[in-house]
């Protein structure tokens, strides 16, 4: 095979509309450009964005406000009162909570937080707890390590 000989597959290309020809080729009378209009006319039609004097979408979104933090972790979240699925005196890791279906992967870091309760003693390691959280567990007779 020479590169003169290659050709594209069939069906790749396509021959160019030819509007205007007659009402025979499909594409005659209006040549796909409807009844008059703007849109119809030579040169004719609307600047991008334009929705006919209606305040555009792009100046009705807000712009530059605020800021967004691209250092910022993103956490799998987990609440005390979930961790009562565990038996007492398990020891709750974040390959646990993934076989249990709590969090979706281990990508992200594991946080507990402190919504629920929780009634018996567990060993909970994960990234970070917050204050409420590891009181509870404390309270409940369970450990906390952070991982």
């Amino acid at each position: 095979m020479r590169q003169n000989e290659l050709r594209p597959p069939l069906g790749a290309k396509h021959g160019r509309k030819r509007v205007g020809r007659g009402d025979g080729s499909g594409h005659g009378t209006y040549s796909g450009r409807g009844c008059k209009g703007q849109k119809a006319r030579s040169g004719g039609g609307v600047r991008l964005g334009f929705e006919g004097g209606q305040l555009s979408l792009i100046k009705r979104l807000p712009r530059k406000r605020g800021f967004t933090n691209i250092f910022k972790t993103e956490y799998n979240i987990v609440n005390v009162g979930k961790l009562s699925i565990f038996p007492p005196g398990s020891e709750v890791n974040p390959e646990g909570l993934l076989k249990a279906g709590l969090i979706k992967s281990l990508a992200r870091p594991v946080k507990i937080l402190g919504d629920g309760d929780i009634c018996h003693p567990v060993l909970v390691k994960a990234d970070k707890f917050s204050v409420a959280a590891e009181k509870k567990i404390v309270a409940a007779g369970g450990k906390v390590e952070r991982a």
